[in-house]
């Protein structure tokens, strides 16, 4: 895998601390900018919002340009957001400065997404999905617990700071590793990739991913309550449980990138069953301490495992349009993370307790497995085309 891969995976790393962090400052920032903590907590609505909209209509954008002066260009948007968030004393300019970072970090994904794929070997799609995905999953382990020490210790603003330090080193990274290309016809490029877009089974992948990722934020969302409340851990675990979680993540995208490219079948198939099993078991068991640590590990694994997975057949269905489909994937993503959580929060606030989360994600799951049969099924005699023919080894 070509170097300025990881290094694109560097970059993802420090605008995802920014997205994870942010629930640890909310108290911080709620005190210093003098407004209710639901308001603080809209922050992170804001920056959702931001990630929903911006991945379709910055990828368009960025196809007026090459792709390392479109890198660079949502790199230097993101640092500014958060330098000035950083200075910023007004509440409603931090609001703003959370949408302007989503759009950028939403385009930077997008673009990240055919950049890697273009650099990759021509059947290392997986792989190189993997190695961006993993930056997100380490600014899961890092972010929550790395952001809340810095606001504890030099206030809210300090862990601005940081992310906004983190991204120079991105910044050269891509101006010397990133192709510099030449732009593409605006026209020719946005008509060209809206045309590769329209294959039925690309938006299956698509809803498919929003439906996996919402599975796993709609639990992970609500996953300290649900420890400390049901299961009688300490709140002062937290952090390792959390981290574990994101440990979980982390090899799930390994997985992913080393199985992926030969066998996405068999891992989607065999790894979207046990998600949604282990989800049950989870339900059923998180009264007890020993099973419900070792699911906590096992579900950020087999979440992401799967998901990074539909992530790089999104890729593989849309070749001739990496970077709208880059930013569609981004954007499945994200609508997934927003209504996963929605979606919990009913639950619980009907009354249905600590444990209902976990049978929405495994509900979601179900769904997901329900909507790819019936895809196969309905799509099989028609194009008589499947997973297996795209990558031949997953038939031998």
């Amino acid at each position: 895998m070509p170097f300025a891969v990881y290094l694109l995976g560097l970059a993802v790393f420090a605008q995802g601390t920014s997205e994870f962090m942010l629930s640890g400052l909310v108290p911080g920032i709620a005190r210093d900018l003098h407004v209710s903590i639901p308001d603080a907590g809209l922050l992170t609505s804001a920056f959702a919002v931001g990630m929903v909209v911006g991945a379709p209509l910055m990828a368009v954008l960025s196809l007026r340009w090459s792709r390392r002066a479109a890198l660079l260009g949502f790199l230097v948007t993101f640092l500014v957001a958060h330098v000035v968030g950083a200075l910023t004393t007004s509440y409603g300019v931090l609001l703003g400065t959370r949408f302007v970072a989503a759009l950028a970090n939403a385009g930077f994904l997008a673009v990240a997404m055919a950049t890697a794929i273009a650099l990759a070997p021509p059947n290392a799609k997986a792989r190189a999905t993997s190695v961006l995905l993993g930056g997100v999953t380490i600014a899961c382990v890092a972010g929550v617990p790395g952001g809340a020490l810095l606001g504890e210790v030099w206030g809210w603003r300090s862990a601005f700071w940081a992310v906004a330090a983190a991204l120079v080193p991105a910044l050269v990274a891509v101006l010397r590793s990133v192709p510099a290309g030449a732009p593409e016809s605006t026209g020719a490029g946005a008509r060209g990739e809206s045309r590769a877009l329209r294959r039925p089974r690309l938006l299956v992948l698509l809803a498919l991913g929003g439906l996996v990722n919402g599975a796993t934020f709609c639990t992970f969302t609500y996953l300290a309550p649900l420890l400390t409340g049901e299961t009688g851990i300490g709140s002062t675990w937290m952090p390792l449980m959390l981290a574990l979680f994101g440990l979980g993540s982390f090899a799930g995208v390994t997985i992913s990138g080393r199985v992926a490219d030969t066998r996405p079948l068999r891992l989607l198939v065999g790894g979207g069953t046990a998600l949604a099993a282990g989800w049950v078991l989870l339900a059923m068991t998180a009264g007890a301490p020993v099973p419900a640590i070792a699911l906590v590990f096992v579900q950020g694994t087999l979440s992401f495992a799967v998901g990074s997975t539909l992530v790089s057949q999104v890729m593989y269905a849309a070749t001739g349009a990496p970077t709208l489909a880059g930013g569609l994937a981004t954007a499945a993503l994200n609508v997934g993370a927003t209504l996963g959580p929605w979606l919990g929060g009913v639950t619980i606030g009907a009354g249905l307790g600590l444990r209902s989360p976990l049978w929405v994600s495994a509900l979601l799951v179900i769904a997901a497995l329900a909507t790819a049969a019936v895809a196969h099924a309905v799509g099989r005699p028609s194009s008589g085309k499947s997973v297996e023919q795209d990558h031949p080894a997953e038939a031998q």
